[in-house]
């Protein structure tokens, strides 16, 4: 899974308001359209954003927040339609929430995007 690095692609995502949520996660998603064949962006995979801000921790807490976050969104990129971005934003409570809770929650995220995905 690749990252979303520039800010332009972070905002691309955010603008969308496109989003399923649990308890310590927020998914935002835009999914694109492959109707431009002739477009580079066409044949974009998956690729995945992180967003932790201070109101999670201090930097080794958020440092530890993106590294479970990377982790399970690697595990779990399958369940996420071909094409499509996300960003993964972590609520406060995140920091202190357990890797398998984290991982349920994720699991039911990326199910909840590919069936909304679908649907449009």
């Amino acid at each position: 899974m690749e990252r979303l690095k520039s800010h332009r692609d972070f905002v691309a995502v955010l603008k969308r308001r496109r989003r399923v949520s649990r308890e310590d996660i927020v998914v935002h998603y835009l999914v694109h359209d492959d109707a431009v064949i002739g477009d580079s962006t066409a044949k974009r995979g998956r690729r995945v954003g992180l967003a932790v801000s201070k109101a999670v921790g201090n930097a080794v807490m958020r440092n530890a927040v993106k590294r479970r976050f990377r982790v399970l969104a690697r595990k779990y990129e399958s369940a996420l339609p071909e094409s499509c971005d996300i960003v993964l934003r972590a609520k406060p409570s995140a920091a202190h929430a357990d890797f398998l809770s984290l991982e349920q929650q994720i699991v039911a995220c990326f199910e909840a995007v590919n069936r909304k995905a679908v649907r449009q």
